[in-house]
């Protein structure tokens, strides 16, 4: 055993398992024993007692003598892990931390069909505005930030095929009803990569909005702040958007933007 530096295992045998797994993490195709040493620094007889070690395990896999790729007791061990992960329970700290902020309600939400669901809030008294949706409330996504989030992830035809289900019906006289407009307002979102609801739900409230991602890149999720239209202020956009990018950390999502730092436009 070694002195643990508080980043290195203290057990010498699994610093060195760990380094056989990330040799095998950086290709998809099965790896010869020979780079597998090579790469890791490990001796070739060491690297081979250790990888025979983990395929009983099936952590490692041996599809031919002689090499060797990562196991699926990974993946059964990893859809454990992602199971456990739930955006509410991600989110709620960062909520907290983001509304002490602004001091304006904080919303977490989420699609369900043709609508936004509010799965959580962060609110106090202090905010001046009266929260008309509960938690569990439901709104249009062409008629809110999180929504429109959405909608920007869809290709040009879902979003049209929307637009026939749900008329566009308009709550104000902001909110966006004809498919033209609510087309340039998503290459908007998609551009900047955060949307905004401008008085179109509710006269007297406008939001802002960044996507929470999955491991696997999917929207999953919407954070917004709600405030009165003459409060909102420009300086809580930067805030908003490292908050969703910490609550997508938490479900393990990792940053690959396009240029321009975007959401990516669906293909």
């Amino acid at each position: 055993m070694r002195k643990n530096d508080g980043q290195t295992p203290t057990i010498q045998v699994l610093e060195r398992a760990f380094a056989l797994l990330d040799v095998l993490a950086e290709h998809q195709d099965p790896v010869s024993l020979k780079e597998i040493s090579e790469r890791s620094g490990l001796h070739p007889s060491t690297a081979h007692r250790i990888l025979n070690d983990m395929a009983v395990g099936r952590l490692v896999d041996r599809p031919q003598a002689g090499s060797y790729r990562l196991g699926m007791r990974l993946l059964e061990l990893g859809n454990l892990v992602k199971a456990r992960l739930d955006v509410r329970d991600a989110a709620l700290a960062p909520m907290r931390e983001l509304h002490k902020v602004t001091h304006q309600p904080v919303n977490l939400s989420v699609r369900q069909g043709d609508e936004i669901v509010y799965i959580e809030r962060s609110y106090s008294e202090r905010s001046g505005m009266q929260v008309v949706r509960a938690i569990g409330g439901r709104a249009p996504l062409h008629l809110t930030s999180v929504g429109k989030l959405f909608l920007a992830h869809e290709d040009p035809q879902r979003v049209r095929a929307y637009a026939t289900r749900t008329g566009l019906a308009g709550h104000t006289r902001n909110s966006i009803t004809d498919i033209a407009r609510l087309e340039r307002e998503l290459n908007a979102v998609r551009h900047q990569a955060v949307a905004r609801d401008d008085e179109e739900l509710e006269l007297g409230v406008r939001c802002m909005a960044a996507g929470i991602y999955d491991d696997q890149n999917k929207l999953v999720a919407g954070l917004s702040i709600s405030a009165p239209a003459d409060r909102l202020e420009e300086g809580w956009l930067e805030r908003l958007k490292a908050t969703a990018g910490q609550i997508s950390s938490a479900l393990g999502h990792r940053i690959a933007q396009g240029p321009g730092g975007g959401v990516k436009a669906p293909t």
